[in-house]
């Protein structure tokens, strides 16, 4: 049986590389032991760490969107968050269907230039998610139409994932809900203090990265994400 995803829901989407200006040694909190992983960066078992630590704090979703790793390095994360996810969380994998497949990934988020949802369809089988990255309404009624299950929209926020892209703002979030009939999941520069704002605009949720891996404590910002997206706390928009 495919998966849903909750509502209000929180996706945390991962990240190897430091945040912009952030040396790698001042990036997270010291490593924990049994999270050794063999990969080319060193900041690998932080960051399985710190999905640990959101997943904990009640994220619903991880998305492994690592692009500059090779296959066999993504591979070998994929499978360890895998671990941390199961009966937890659900995992995509980004792009890379063959890892996802190898890894029992819930599905796989793709890319604007990445394979078609037909295309993935075909590789995954109905069981699987597969979200689309979409920037207008156009795209995103081109994924919900070739069956997609949902759609990432952004970026809503100014982010330094996508430096030098104009934030669309909230409103972008509302066109695009408005016009198809699954979820959508705003990205870009998500905080507590906007994500209630996003949830409003008519999106089923959000998703982080920053917000949730340069946190000092990842467990206590996922918290309150889910907080904000639930309600519970009063945040003002930005």
């Amino acid at each position: 049986m495919k998966p849903q995803l909750p509502y209000p829901c929180l996706t945390l989407i991962t990240r190897l590389s430091p945040p912009k200006g952030v040396a790698p040694q001042d990036s997270g909190p010291a490593l924990r032991p049994g999270f050794s992983l063999q990969t080319r960066n060193p900041l690998a078992s932080t960051l399985i760490q710190r999905v640990r630590e959101g997943v904990e704090g009640g994220a619903h979703v991880v998305q492994v969107r690592e692009k500059e790793s090779s296959a066999k390095e993504l591979y070998t994360l994929a499978q360890q968050l895998r671990h941390v996810t199961a009966d937890r969380a659900l995992l995509l994998v980004n792009d890379r269907i063959d890892v996802a497949l190898a890894v029992g990934a819930d599905g796989v988020h793709l890319p604007e230039d990445g394979l078609t949802v037909q295309a993935a369809r075909r590789l995954l089988g109905e069981d699987k998610l597969i979200g689309c990255s979409v920037h207008n309404v156009a795209s995103a009624l081109q994924c919900a139409q070739a069956g997609a299950d949902f759609v990432h929209v952004g970026t809503l926020y100014a982010t330094d994932s996508k430096p030098g892209r104009a934030p669309a703002g909230p409103q972008l979030a509302r066109d695009v809900a408005a016009a198809v009939d699954i979820p959508v999941i705003g990205v870009g520069g998500i905080s507590a203090q906007n994500a209630s704002t996003v949830v409003a605009a008519g999106a089923h949720g959000v998703a982080a990265i920053g917000a949730l891996l340069d946190a000092p404590d990842t467990t206590e910002a996922a918290r309150l994400l889910i907080s904000a997206l639930s309600g519970q706390t009063q945040v003002q928009p930005r």
